[in-house]
């Protein structure tokens, strides 16, 4: 699988991010503590919004949308991630309260994820074993963005047409919610990587490491970075002076962990043989 590893992309097409307008709010998913929902695209698309006003803010989008565009780069199993620009008329007909507010909260621009109908959360032992590439790709996928939340606990993985696919990286990148020291800390080996629900099946480690890295670049971080919206930045609670200054501490943040693949890949390599 490693030379076609690509291939199990969800949307490896041009680079970008399609835009969508929300035209219908279908259901909650009240598993998610900030309230994400499915909604209907004016592409007769169906797909699960995470919403810009929700508890969390918009710092969860940021971390969503650059760890899943990083994902769809890097070739692994990501839904497609578009913008969802929500009217908040669309309020006006839904008698819950709370999901009100949250419409309102969020109007404008918002992060959805192509919803993946008949979808099963992954469960280890119950569902099929992951290829051990795969598995192992999506390990140093999870060290290289800090995804502190891909436990047994909660796998955020779905299994879709006997597949593994990637959702709710929205915990990515945590050192952005305590800006200074993060140039030292892109540097961590990542402790956590320990809880992580596909370490067992992690066997190609040693290998997948270079394979990741030479698909990532200053130049492709760069651009990636640079399609989080500017008002997602300038939504307040940032040290920087601009929004460009901003924009460019990711830039930094993410090309100095990039420098440390050695070091979280030998820390999950470690933590891995613990446990095995």
């Amino acid at each position: 699988m490693r030379e076609g590893l690509v291939h199990v992309s969800a949307y490896c097409g041009e680079p970008g991010i399609r835009t969508v307008e929300v035209t219908r709010y279908v259901t909650p998913l009240r598993e998610g503590g900030s309230l994400p929902a499915v909604v209907e695209g004016d592409d007769l698309g169906t797909y699960v919004l995470k919403f810009r006003g929700a508890g969390q803010g918009p710092k969860v989008l940021v971390a969503e949308l650059i760890a899943g565009e990083i994902a769809r780069t890097l070739g692994l199993p990501m839904p497609e991630v578009v913008f969802a620009r929500l009217d908040p008329i669309l309020a006006r007909s839904e008698p819950d309260p709370e999901i009100q507010a949250l419409l309102r909260a969020s109007a404008g621009l918002n992060l959805a994820l192509d919803y993946l109908p008949g979808s099963f959360a992954y469960e280890p032992g119950a569902s099929p074993r992951p290829d051990a590439d795969l598995a192992s790709a999506i390990v140093w996928f999870d060290a290289y963005v800090t995804n502190v939340d891909r436990t047994v606990r909660n796998t955020n993985l779905l299994v879709w047409h006997h597949n593994l696919w990637l959702i709710d990286n929205g915990a990515s990148l945590y050192f952005h919610h305590n800006w200074p020291g993060f140039e030292e800390r892109a540097r961590s080996p990542f402790t956590a990587i320990k809880d992580h629900v596909l370490l067992p099946y992690a066997s190609e480690l040693p290998a997948m490491a270079p394979l990741m890295t030479s698909r990532l670049s200053p130049e492709v971080i760069r651009d990636i970075v640079g399609r989080v919206p500017h008002e997602w930045l300038a939504a307040g609670g940032s040290p920087f002076a601009t929004v460009e200054e901003h924009r460019e501490a990711y830039v930094k943040y993410l090309t100095a962990r990039l420098d440390a693949s050695p070091l979280f890949t030998e820390e999950a390599i470690r933590a891995r043989a613990q446990i095995v």
